[in-house]
């Protein structure tokens, strides 16, 4: 399976919609078979998923349907494409539209991570029986969270959750629902307190260097481990996704984070 790269500025739905259906009328001659495809207008990109026996017959299919062969593609596993795009609906012409709703899907994701603070220390002091069952209240609480705000769980980290989101408003909204709820728990006479640290960015399928949500992944990860207890951090974009959600943020300015050459503008969610 691969997903390849349009950047066509200026594009609209209407022209990708013409092609898709040129190259559905042609991808039988190479063994190719497109599924279906995002838009991200705004950006004037286009993603597309296929099955191929190789990249260069997906770009044949591309080059003798409409000439628009793909920037770039690469080679994706069926299950991590299922796992961050999700099992999305298509329109007619092919477009992936986002759940439950009619709009086109611009494959934007917001990556979100949760961490347990210092769930090591709390392991050594109350024992594995306890620690797993601090654990357990994190994840009940997270995939509620997740469940109401359309979050899907990626994976169990051991001390934490990775989730992903179409909408980076609902990924906010997400996390001030975890530390809500954490916040405001019961706390019975001997119980330890979970607190939890928070991490999410935003990003497109295919990143540099030819890498599957890659960057993202790798930011939210580092957001999520350079904030403090009880908060958390988005990253810029998943800042600017928010304008006019209603949500609030503290912008922190750049800050220095491990792998990442530059400085990171970061925001911490209030």
């Amino acid at each position: 399976m691969y997903m390849d790269i349009h950047e066509v500025p200026g594009v609209t739905a209407g022209a990708v919609a013409t092609a898709h259906i040129a190259d559905l009328k042609t991808q039988g001659k190479y063994g190719v078979e497109y599924h279906k495809y995002w838009l991200n207008e705004a950006q004037g990109k286009i993603f597309c998923l296929c099955s191929a026996p190789s990249a260069e017959a997906a770009n044949a299919v591309h080059r003798e349907a409409h000439g628009l062969v793909a920037q770039k593609i690469i080679e994706v596993a069926p299950e991590l494409a299922e796992t961050f795009l999700g099992g999305c609906e298509v329109d007619p012409a092919g477009a992936a539209l986002v759940p439950q709703a009619e709009e086109r899907d611009s494959g934007v994701r917001t990556v979100l991570f949760t961490d347990i603070v210092n769930s090591t220390e709390l392991m050594e002091r109350l024992g594995d029986d306890a620690c797993i069952a601090l654990i357990e209240v994190h994840d009940t609480i997270v995939r509620n969270a997740l469940k109401a705000t359309g979050g899907r769980e990626i994976k169990h980290t051991g001390d934490g959750i990775m989730a992903a989101f179409v909408s980076a408003a609902a990924a906010v909204r997400c996390a001030i629902q975890i530390q809500k709820t954490l916040i405001d728990r019961p706390v019975r006479n001997g119980d330890a307190q979970v607190l939890v640290r928070i991490g999410a960015a935003a990003g497109e399928p295919v990143e540099a260097n030819d890498d599957f949500f890659g960057s993202t992944v790798h930011l939210a990860a580092r957001l999520c481990a350079h904030a403090d207890s009880e908060q958390s951090l988005v990253s810029n974009v998943v800042a600017e996704l928010c304008l006019g959600k209603g949500l609030t943020f503290h912008d922190l300015g750049e800050v220095a984070l491990k792998g990442f050459i530059q400085p990171v503008r970061v925001h911490a969610v209030k």
